[in-house]
């Protein structure tokens, strides 16, 4: 088992060492010498390793049980969190170890929270690597190296279940391998056009690139400190509003999409909630801040930005929504409680999740009023099992615990109870800002370093999805 593991993840290590080529090459054309080795030696060092490894357990196959792949997980976006921070702190970017860590973990998670105050004076490639870390863990860097690595045959199953967001898990193609390699096609093409769009309309091609990487990885680090605000165009704000939005989609509608499968799309339950919340928060909120914007057209563009940004739990800001009136922010609070889908790159809660349970709602006002009947949720137009229920039962009840347990542990070094709260919902839902001294306009440098590293696992408990890492952290777990 040791070797099984210790195999996967060097292989991890090395693909994602791998991508330090992309960085490096900025480093290399704007002659960033200080970034050189940073990136150099790491992605020499993780090649090494994983041939070491690769030749000493050459002879014995990869086998997975469902335990190893916990560990398996687990350990690789550890690993890959501690490893990307290498660079951050190495080249002098960031001067704390602690400060490089969670920001490596931030950008990993898709989080977005940020300890830097002025990112405009970091070397350009160092502002790519924190935005590339960004797609990597959006997609999932285990789904990657299943997708390069087929080798992995049937274990490789399990590895994407224990990494997939969302209750239910299933395989687009009759392989694993195949299906992680559509998805990661559409989210290269995806990618791709957002950034060529990004250079036709204003930015240079690293930070079109850089905020590309960011969008579809939902996470929200930029290249600029006042984030997608700081370009102050209307192209650039409906381009990237545009692909928040379709980043917050389960990929696989992408890919019924390109098979013709249209009934699936027409028929999938989540898909029609997301754009029905998406829709109505974003009309609500431009109504709301006419006023304060002075036309509808300039009031939709903002607004719709930052919901979307905030639904998609992205992170991107190009306005201060702790300014808007009440009622726009209890709408942003309510969308910081809800999430993108299931199957994309987004954090938070989940749409399917809040479908499930309403749809339970119903079924147990039913059973009230007819105690003889049988009922069942229905989702996709499909009857749906039982335990689905029960999974997202449990979601919540851990969700909740962990979100008070944070709460409290923030209070105990000095953040208020609602900078606290809304910290604590923006860490476990990988969304990036809060509210309060956490707020869009804020960072989080400040925070004492005990509470950067707790807030480190939770951003890595919530991009998982709380089981892995409890699993994980279980005693019981490692009892034989």
């Amino acid at each position: 088992m040791f070797l099984t593991i210790s195999k996967i993840v060097s292989a991890i290590m090395a693909i994602v060492g791998t991508t330090f080529i992309i960085p490096l090459s900025v480093a290399l054309v704007y002659k960033e010498t200080q970034a050189y080795m940073p990136f150099l030696i790491p992605m020499l060092s993780s090649w090494i390793l994983f041939t070491f490894i690769f030749v000493l357990g050459r002879k014995k196959k990869i086998k997975l049980t469902a335990k190893s792949s916990f560990v398996v997980v687990a350990l690789a976006w550890i690993v890959a969190s501690l490893f990307g921070a290498i660079p951050l702190y190495a080249s002098g970017a960031i001067k704390s170890i602690t400060d490089a860590v969670f920001e490596s973990f931030s950008g990993f998670t898709t989080t977005g929270s940020t300890i830097l105050t002025e990112v405009e004076s970091l070397p350009r490639s160092i502002n790519l690597w924190r935005c590339q870390t960004h797609w990597l863990g959006g997609m999932g860097i285990v789904a990657l190296t299943v997708a390069l690595l087929p080798i992995l045959g049937v274990g490789g199953f399990q590895l994407i279940k224990a990494e997939t967001t969302g209750p239910e898990k299933g395989k687009l193609t009759p392989k694993i391998a195949t299906t992680a390699k559509v998805l990661w096609f559409i989210y290269i093409a995806l990618t791709v056009t957002e950034a060529i769009l990004l250079r036709i309309f204003g930015m240079d091609t690293v930070d079109a690139i850089s905020h590309a990487f960011s969008t579809l990885g939902t996470g929200g680090l930029s290249t600029r400190n006042a984030s997608i605000g700081s370009y102050n165009s209307s192209a650039i704000d409906i381009i990237v509003t545009t692909f928040m939005f379709l980043g917050g989609i389960n990929f696989s509608m992408y890919y019924y999409l390109f098979t013709k499968k249209t009934e699936d799309i027409r028929n999938n339950s989540e898909l029609k909630v997301y754009i029905s919340i998406v829709f109505i928060a974003c009309l609500s909120i431009t109504l709301l801040e006419l006023n304060h914007y002075g036309s509808f057209f300039k009031s939709l563009r903002f607004s719709s930005f930052n919901a979307i940004s905030i639904m998609s739990t992205t992170g991107f800001s190009t306005d201060d929504f702790t300014t808007w009136c009440p009622a726009s922010q209890v709408i942003i609070f309510i969308l910081f409680l809800i999430g993108g889908c299931s199957g994309s790159t987004s954090g938070g809660v989940k749409v399917i999740r809040w479908v499930i349970l309403s749809k339970q709602l119903h079924n147990e006002i039913q059973r009230m009023l007819h105690p003889q009947g049988i009922f069942t949720i229905r989702i996709n137009k499909r009857a749906g099992r039982k335990d689905v229920v029960f999974n997202v039962a449990a979601f919540f009840f851990v969700w909740g615990i962990i979100i008070l347990a944070l709460t409290f542990f923030a209070c105990c070094f000095g953040l208020d109870i609602f900078t606290s709260f809304t910290g604590a919902l923006s860490m476990v839902g990988n969304i990036g800002p809060g509210f309060g001294s956490l707020g869009p306009s804020c960072n989080f440098s400040f925070l004492a370093a005990p509470v950067k590293w707790v807030y480190c696992i939770a951003m890595l408990a919530g991009r998982l999805e709380f089981f892995t890492i409890i699993v994980f952290l279980s005693p019981a777990f490692w009892k034989k």
